[in-house]
């Protein structure tokens, strides 16, 4: 008889990263189908490719989305790998679902009926948030995110760059279109614009680190609490207080900016009398954090 294995704390964070990426999706294609789509909005990537021709045609986005992303993933299969392939695998068939599945507003159901910009402004927050949960938790909704990955691996052009040209070309295509106007090819830029700066939000706010540096005669206890409560590595640092000239110990640490609440409340139960330094840092490498890229 085989023994059950628990989960390990590694397939916990897998689950969990799979539920917030599918709660990204989510808001993401609600956002289309609430906002935009009702209001004939063209964004950038494959759904606004979908848009498009839903706009000019009435194929339903979610086929025009499957079939391309269906095409772009056969090629990234082979050229990228199976890891970043399964991901977007997962965000082509979730997001193809919930455009299937979610009902399309009618214009005047959530905003004004002509009140395009606000139209614009909510699809874009709400669904750059959503896709910046998706990339914080290593997903993919496919798309041009494919394309901008191929490239990337040939040619010196970054990510961004690539995923700009994109969306700009498929934004400004729609002006060859019946629907399309210069007002309308405005209102999609300003959507690329609003939802990109979303996703910068949700990921910088997320990721945004900072750097301690504290100074008390309690170090042993603080450091202590600090490893088991934030669960963060801490190094002691030897000094001299030059006014003094006694010899001192400096803690070191780096976390996240969400965790500064409770290493402040650590060192005020420790030692209220503590000095403690604060300051942001730039971005963090290494076990805990970010991982190192380079080619």
């Amino acid at each position: 008889m085989t023994k059950f294995k628990p989960f390990t704390k590694q397939n916990w964070i897998l689950i969990r990263q799979y539920i917030l990426i599918t709660i990204g999706l989510f808001m993401y294609a609600g956002a289309w189908k609430g906002f935009l789509l009702p209001h004939q909005i063209t964004g950038g990537g494959v759904t606004g490719i979908g848009a498009i021709v839903y706009y000019a045609t009435g194929i339903p986005i979610f086929i025009t989305y499957f079939a391309i992303n269906a095409l772009l993933i056969a090629v990234a299969l082979r050229i990228i790998g199976f890891q970043f392939s399964l991901r977007s695998i997962y965000g082509v068939a979730m997001i193809t679902l919930f455009f299937a599945v979610l009902p399309q507003a009618n214009p005047g159901t959530f905003v004004a009926p002509n009140d395009n910009f606000m139209a614009c402004l909510l699809g874009g927050l709400i669904s750059g948030t959503g896709l910046g949960i998706v990339f914080i938790n290593n997903g993919s909704s496919g798309g041009t995110d494919i394309i901008a990955k191929i490239v990337n691996k040939y040619y010196n052009i970054t990510l961004g760059r690539v995923l700009l040209y994109c969306d700009v070309m498929i934004i400004c295509s729609s002006y060859f279109f019946e629907f399309g106007t210069i007002e309308k090819i405005v209102y999609g830029l300003t959507n690329m614009a609003i939802s990109n700066l979303a996703i910068d939000l949700v990921i910088n706010g997320v990721r945004q680190s900072v750097q301690f540096f504290i100074f008390s005669k309690e170090y042993e206890q603080i450091a202590n609490r600090i490893n088991t409560d934030v669960h963060r590595g801490v190094t002691i640092l030897n000094g001299t207080g030059w006014y003094s000239q006694q010899p001192v110990k400096v803690i070191t640490v780096i976390a996240r900016k969400n965790e500064s609440s409770m290493i402040f409340r650590i060192v005020k139960e420790i030692d209220p009398d503590a000095f403690v330094s604060q300051s942001s840092v730039i971005a963090v490498y290494g076990k805990g954090f970010d991982v190192i890229k380079g080619k």
